[in-house]
This record gives C-alpha cells, structure tokens and sequence, in this order.
C-alpha cells in the first residue's frame, strides 16, 4: 500500500512543478508583453530579462519533475 501511495505523490509531485512552470512562464510572456507594448525601447532589456526569468523557472521545473520521478521509480 505505501509503494502505490509514494508513486502516486510522486506523479502528482511532477504534475505540479510541470502545471507551476507552466503558468509562471505563461505570466512572464504576458508581463513582457505588456511591458514592450508600454516601451518598445526597451524591447531588448525585455527579453533578455523574460529569458533569464524563464530559463531559471525551467530548471525549477525540471528539478520537480525528476524528484517526483525519482519517487515513482
């Protein structure tokens, strides 16, 4: 009974991090969406930044991903 248990916290475990990244980077786009439509100056800044934020919020991600995975197996 423990064994199915720990894998269905795990499964669950990898589902959120991936529905969490997901949502986080969706808000980043929106936000620098928005922030270039304000200042198409500083698009570049934009960007470099939305990458950096996004890239970081991947490795999150996948670090959630591979613990939850590592409970199924």
């Amino acid at each position: 009974m423990g064994f199915g248990l720990r894998k269905l916290g795990g499964a669950i475990g990898a589902g959120l991090a991936v529905i969490g990244a997901g949502l986080g980077i969706g808000r980043i786009g929106g936000g620098a969406v928005e922030a270039i439509a304000r200042q198409p100056e500083a698009t570049g800044q934009v960007q470099t930044a939305m990458i950096i934020s996004a890239a970081l919020i991947e490795g999150a991600a996948l670090f959630g991903v591979i613990v939850g995975l590592l409970a199924v197996l």
